[in-house]
């Protein structure tokens, strides 16, 4: 199929983008500058440039496509602009036609939660409350085949939140600060993982779904912190820190989101679309993979 990508420099969107070509699709690649577009092109992907915010433009380059996927977030006040601009986009340009709409979500959408499922409530922090509108609007809208992705915490070639954690300060023993005490699970899943979760989903997923992006590997912040501080002796380790200092660290936005106490098991992708997780947990990634070269 040919498909049409949001987000394709970032690291949700650039394995997607990896994943597709893998599996005998053609990709087109919606990015902003002509370094982005070098990137996709050596990625083997054509890439269109032109503005997310533009949404005569934007809708009818999702017209043409077979089916699309949007994982770009510039991660900013931007945020909610952009994933309202590509819906409503896909709402004017697909809704009746059949081709299929993937739209990133994230699990803290759900708020804290010992097994959390689709079926979950909603009970977002601040930083992702807007989501439940957009979200609405692309599963609600008759005639539009759309699927919601819930990706856990993503991580992977050395980037994202882990790098969080991992920059957190130093007390004069070398211990690594904590993101509150530690004792919050995170949802967790390995980039390439998810990428194909997006195939599957795109290839085999029921419209007006959403499927949550998880490993089944649920780690405590403390255990993480602890992977990356403690030596062969025993050396060094963590401290906790209080809430309101870690809200004062990160920013209260992000220190929320964080501070969430999540786990899930990406069960019914797994059942439904054959979604079959192997790579590295966290932890392994964090002890010897792409952070641990860093």
């Amino acid at each position: 199929m040919d498909i049409t990508l949001t987000g394709g420099t970032g690291l949700i969107g650039s394995a997607v983008l990896r994943s597709l070509l893998d599996h005998g699709h053609v990709v087109t690649a919606l990015v902003r500058s002509d370094r982005a577009a070098a990137t996709v092109e050596a990625s083997g992907a054509i890439a269109v440039r032109g503005d997310l915010l533009d949404g005569a433009w934007l809708a009818e380059e999702l017209a043409g496509a077979h089916g699309v996927i949007h994982t770009a977030s510039p991660g900013d006040a931007t945020s909610a602009d952009v994933d309202r601009a590509v819906a409503e986009a896909a709402v004017s340009a697909l809704t009746g036609s059949g081709k299929r709409y993937l739209h990133t979500s994230g699990v803290w959408i759900r708020g804290s939660g010992e097994d959390i499922t689709e079926t979950s409530r909603l009970n977002p922090p601040g930083i992702v409350a807007w989501r439940a509108e957009i979200e609405q609007l692309v599963l609600g809208t008759e005639g539009l085949n759309g699927i919601v992705i819930e990706p856990g915490i993503v991580y992977g070639l050395g980037r994202g939140l882990p790098n969080v954690l991992m920059d957190g300060p130093r007390n004069a023993k070398g211990a690594l600060t904590l993101i509150g005490d530690g004792s919050q699970h995170w949802v967790t899943v390995h980039v390439d993982d998810l990428a194909e979760l997006y195939v599957l989903a795109l290839e085999r997923g029921r419209p007006g779904e959403r499927y949550i992006g998880a490993s089944g590997v649920n780690p405590t912040v403390r255990e993480l912190g602890l992977t990356l501080s403690t030596d062969e002796e025993g050396g060094a380790g963590v401290v906790a820190e209080a809430v309101a200092a870690t809200r004062k660290r990160l920013g209260g936005p992000l220190a929320g989101a964080l501070l969430l106490d999540q786990q899930a098991t990406g069960a019914k992708a797994k059942a439904e679309l054959g979604w079959d997780p192997i790579g590295p947990t966290l932890v392994e990634e964090l002890r010897d993979g792409s952070y641990a070269a860093g």
